[in-house]
């Protein structure tokens, strides 16, 4: 035991715990410093040491460490904690900061300025002009408005959902994909298909080749490019039996959907079965009434079923869309429409090779027959103007 000073009144004794956790404190490299001295205050306290030695011991102040040995033994842990301070008196009044948060609330145009929304700096100018303070900082405004949160520089799209229906239509949707419909279970013999189209899907052949990422880097694409064309590609998820057909089509429109429709209705099982239900929005290329005479006509077994109105996100086909935009069309660094129709196959998705391409030729496509069907359509590749 360390010698020095007088008996402090203040004795420390440690539970188990209570000495792991200041051991462990003072062993941590994130901890902050002054943390960190405190908990050794304390340690060398239940050792027994007078507040003199552990002063000389960590060079400190006696106060210092008489203030912490006291802290800890009347709080605990909690002692060790800085104290709320009241700080300098605040320069604006409550009712200032108030109207202040009530114009960042406003739209810009109820108060005659042409901007669609606030930024700090213009937040600043218009309470200026409004008198309530003579001088303001961005900095405090945006501490003020942090305190709600208020962040009048975002926004956020939302719509309404106005089909006068879209209750009833989406609990038809919801039941097939609990495989229900009209209050009666699908049989083994009835397929619930979701389908929809992906538009424009670019071909961006960089003007340099892509460099994968490094140490402290990270992946670096070419901001310029050639333009190689677009594809729309369309595809048909099997909800329930997790099979995906799709295909890549110049364009959509009423024949290419028949085209897929097609390709999944000709196979097996579903060419033979009872009813398989289509999920499809209300796309131009299968709305209304005509596209259900029309498929309905064609494929006897066939049931379309449309969401409501503004309702995709209630096609499962979109989840699928949604992996595909961020895993393999993102960034769009293809050579030519034929990369793009190779890198949408579900047999590319599948083994999730990298693409450092820009100089080369690339893999050809694949065509299958069904279930993981792809279907290719010829698409003519264009030769590359950086190609050697």
């Amino acid at each position: 035991m360390a010698q020095g000073g007088g008996r402090s009144p203040f004795q420390i004794t440690l539970g188990a715990s209570e000495r792991r956790w200041l051991k462990a404190l003072t062993r941590r490299g994130t901890a902050e410093h002054r943390q960190v001295t405190r908990a050794r205050i304390v340690l060398l306290a239940a050792a027994g040491w007078a507040n003199r030695a552990i002063a000389r011991k960590l060079g400190l102040a006696p106060n210092t460490v008489s203030k912490w040995r006291k802290r800890f033994f009347a709080e605990g842990a909690d002692g060790l904690c800085d104290r709320k301070r009241p700080g300098r008196p605040r320069v604006f009044p409550a009712a200032v900061i108030a109207a202040i948060k009530a114009i960042a609330c406003e739209l810009p145009a109820t108060r005659g300025v042409p901007l669609g929304r606030w930024s700090l700096a213009e937040l600043r100018t218009e309470v200026l002009a409004t008198g309530l303070v003579d001088d303001v900082s961005t900095t405090t405004l945006w501490r003020w408005l942090e305190e709600d949160p208020i962040k009048p520089w975002q926004h956020r799209s939302w719509i309404f959902p106005r089909d006068p229906g879209f209750a009833t239509k989406a609990a038809v949707v919801l039941d097939l994909y609990q495989r229900r419909f009209a209050g009666q279970a699908l049989g083994d013999d009835e397929y619930v298909v979701s389908a929809d189209e992906k538009t424009s899907i670019q071909a961006r052949c960089r003007c340099h080749p892509t460099l994968p990422p490094g140490a402290a880097r990270a992946m670096r694409i070419e901001h310029e490019y050639d333009r190689g064309g677009a594809l729309a590609y369309l595809a048909a998820w099997d909800v329930h039996q997790a099979k995906l057909f799709g295909r890549c089509e110049p364009a959509t429109g009423i024949a290419p959907f028949g085209r897929l429709v097609a390709q999944v209705m000709s196979c097996e099982p579903y060419a033979c079965a009872r009813r398989v239900f289509w999920v499809v929005d209300n796309g131009s290329s299968h709305r209304g009434q005509a596209s259900i005479e029309r498929l309905q006509g064609r494929w006897t077994n066939l049931r379309l079923i449309h969401l409501p109105v503004h309702a995709s996100w209630l096609n499962q086909i979109e989840v699928y869309f949604s992996v595909i935009q961020r895993k393999v069309l993102t960034p769009n660094d293809f050579l030519d429409l034929a990369e793009v129709s190779s890198a949408c196959s579900p047999s590319s998705i599948v083994t999730s090779r990298g693409r450092w391409r820009s100089t080369g030729a690339s893999p050809k496509p694949t065509s299958t027959g069904c279930s993981t069907a792809w279907t290719n359509t010829s698409i003519p590749r264009k030769p590359h103007k950086h190609q050697a």
